[in-house]
């Protein structure tokens, strides 16, 4: 892990800096000296993981010694040492896997749309069902998820929706749940209780932020106002709060309905759109678009990257990475996070193979 993190030139670079710093014309030079500082912590940010976890190593070392010293171990003691050795063990993993997110957008925020596929109302329930999944999942990891827009089914469920996740390396989790998802289950909208098969498709863009410097002619813009449907009380039905962008030049549309305000709701609507453009100039380059978006798939039959079993048994697989569990309850509660790790470790096999 040491070498992973490139540890003893890091510490090196850290004690150059605040050698100069400590130097008293250091501020003669106010940009300079600000530029250094931030250089300096972003340093020690990066490798303070790795110094905790060598921190409670030593500290289990020395209770092993001296538990090693005394002629009958203390049990609670001996217990106390192997539980934190399997939580230290959890965590060097967890590193591990974070050094696999080198991308240059893997530290941003995430924006997830679901859009159904064939498979009808069980696909829009489908998308309803994704939803809560990936919340779940976002709530699990101390993650915000907010539902910016949703486009109700003519029966149930949802046509389509839009998540924004903010939380340290969300996109580059999520980008494992891109592509077509399968759903094998009873129809409970069949009255025969007939198996149904329904597709949704899962996108997942980086959320930039104030760093997007896409510009946007506003002739390129049409913007249209018009009530939200859904939930949300009479003020839903009586003002044009709801917003939808088109960008004339490509043909993409954005909506944004989940606020009250039409000013809050544009400049979310605005800030998926600018995300939306920055994935779209991505995709000049081959292995941008390999990295941001993934490959376009027909969104039903023989195109899914991942299947979700619930009848005639129970079971969940990624196609890609070959993972599985029969856990279908602990997934649809958000417990994705062993897909997204066999996804990371495939990902990096696969660029490994073309360094080769």
């Amino acid at each position: 892990m040491e070498g992973i993190f490139d540890q003893t030139r890091v510490e090196s670079e850290i004690h150059a800096l605040e050698e100069r710093t400590s130097q008293p014309t250091f501020w003669e030079d106010a940009s300079l000296a600000q530029s250094l500082l931030q250089e300096m912590n972003a340093l020690k940010e990066r490798i303070a993981p790795l110094q905790g976890v060598a921190q409670r190593l030593s500290d289990l070392e020395v209770m092993a010694e001296l538990l090693a010293e005394e002629e009958t171990a203390d049990a609670a003691t001996l217990e106390e040492l192997l539980t934190e050795a399997k939580r230290l063990e959890k965590e060097l993993a967890r590193l591990a896997l974070e050094t696999l997110l080198s991308g240059e957008y893997d530290k941003s925020d995430a924006i997830l749309e679901i859009q159904a596929g064939a498979g009808g109302t069980d696909a829009c329930d489908w998308v309803r069902l994704l939803q809560r999944m990936y919340v779940r999942w976002a709530e699990n990891r101390g993650y915000k998820a907010e539902v910016v827009e949703e486009s109700e089914g003519d029966i149930d469920g949802l046509k389509n929706t839009t998540i924004m996740i903010h939380g340290k390396n969300a996109y580059g989790y999520l980008m494992a749940e891109h592509g077509v998802h399968r759903l094998v289950r009873i129809s409970p909208y069949d009255s025969n209780k007939r198996r149904q098969t329904s597709f949704a498709r899962v996108e997942v863009l980086p959320d930039i932020g104030e760093e997007i410097k896409i510009e946007i002619n506003p002739d390129d813009l049409r913007i249209d106002y018009y009530r939200s449907s859904g939930a949300g009380g009479q003020h839903v039905n009586k003002t044009d709060s709801a917003v939808r962008l088109v960008h004339l030049p490509t043909n993409i549309v954005v909506t944004c309905q989940n606020e009250r305000s039409q000013h809050k709701n544009k400049a979310m609507a605005m800030q998926v759109l600018q995300a939306r453009l920055i994935a779209l100039e991505q995709q000049q380059s081959e292995q941008r678009r390999a990295n941001l978006r993934g490959e376009a798939k027909a969104n039903e039959w023989g195109s899914q990257d991942r299947s979700y079993v619930f009848h005639p048994y129970t079971l969940v697989k990624d196609v890609r990475t070959n993972y599985e569990t029969g856990d279908v309850i602990g997934v649809m509660n958000g417990n994705i996070d062993p897909f997204m790790d066999a996804w990371l470790q495939w990902r990096q096999a696969q660029k490994n193979q073309v360094a080769d």
